[in-house]
């Protein structure tokens, strides 16, 4: 069984799209995509500096709409063996599995790029902090004692923390020991309660689509449980924004679940580079250009 990752805000970077509008498919599902986001992704993919992407009501419909266009290119019309989305890469694996429309998912993902950054506009100063090495028990206290939240637990020895701006620079310079901490260039704490606000937005928008049940098997950033129920799916895609990513029980369930293969769509490379650590021997390909799609089919027909 072959999975295909989602990633999620963090992993973009300035020109990430040209070289897949070389591919008229791509070109024309992602000016769709643009339309029903309402951010023209195609500019901001090509031409937009990196801190104008770095905006969160920028950078996560172009994340989405990168993942559902290179993810189509991939598999065309089929759903994946298994999908799974780190953050909001959610939205683009359940766009995938088939759980919402594409059109549906870009409209979902631009009212919660906007709440989100919203929702950090109006609270204090926040931040986040990747939070590499380490013992995991001295890193949970070390979080603990600077009232920050575990936002992201990646695995593989990896920990993003999540809360006030002081709070972060303090545990920077004072790090767990055996462990390296970098503050991270975001708008704010997202996956913790600073995002609460973001939910009602979230959720009120969601209300008025109809999701269906994936057409393979769909694993939640909650708990790395199996969502059967499209309903079930959206729910939790509304309530992850101001909860914890657990990426590491999504590995877990990965290796249980018997994954022989891992494909990452673009921007490829950063879920493909935890898998490496955490899910060892597993062979991953990340779609970075059009170039790694032969690669990519490679190994999909390993698992036919």
């Amino acid at each position: 069984m072959i999975a295909l990752l989602c990633p999620g805000q963090g992993a973009q970077a300035p020109g990430m799209l040209a070289p897949w509008l070389e591919l008229p498919e791509v070109a024309a599902s992602l000016a769709a995509l643009s339309e029903a986001a309402g951010v023209d992704v195609v500019a901001h993919g090509t031409t937009s500096d990196a801190d104008t992407i770095r905006d969160t009501a920028i950078a996560q419909p172009l994340l989405v709409a990168t993942a559902i266009a290179t993810g189509r290119a991939l598999l065309g019309g089929a759903a994946p063996a298994l999908a799974a989305g780190h953050s909001v890469g959610e939205l683009g694996a359940a766009a995938l599995a088939g759980v919402l429309t594409d059109a549906d998912a870009m409209r979902l993902v631009a009212v919660r790029g906007t709440a989100m950054a919203r929702a950090a506009a109006a609270s204090e100063a926040t931040s986040m902090a990747a939070v590499l090495g380490g013992d995991a028990a001295e890193v949970a206290a070390a979080l603990e004692s600077h009232g920050l939240t575990p936002a992201n637990v990646n695995g593989g020895g990896q920990v993003v923390a999540a809360g006030a701006k002081s709070a972060i620079e303090a545990l920077v310079a004072a790090p767990p020991a055996r462990a390296r901490v970098i503050e991270l260039q975001v708008a704010g704490a997202f996956h913790t309660t600073y995002m609460v606000p973001a939910v009602a937005d979230l959720d009120a928008a969601a209300s008025s689509l109809t999701p269906r049940e994936p057409g393979g098997i769909l694993l939640s950033n909650a708990d790395g449980a199996q969502v059967t129920d499209g309903a079930d799916a959206l729910a939790r895609i509304v309530r992850q924004v101001a909860n914890p990513v657990r990426w590491d029980l999504c590995m877990e369930s990965m290796l249980e679940l018997g994954v022989t293969g891992i494909i990452e769509v673009s921007p490829g490379g950063v879920l493909t580079g935890l898998a490496k650590r955490a899910m060892k021997g597993v062979p991953a390909v990340a779609l970075k250009t059009p170039d790694d799609l032969t690669a990519a089919r490679e190994l999909l027909e390993t698992a036919a």
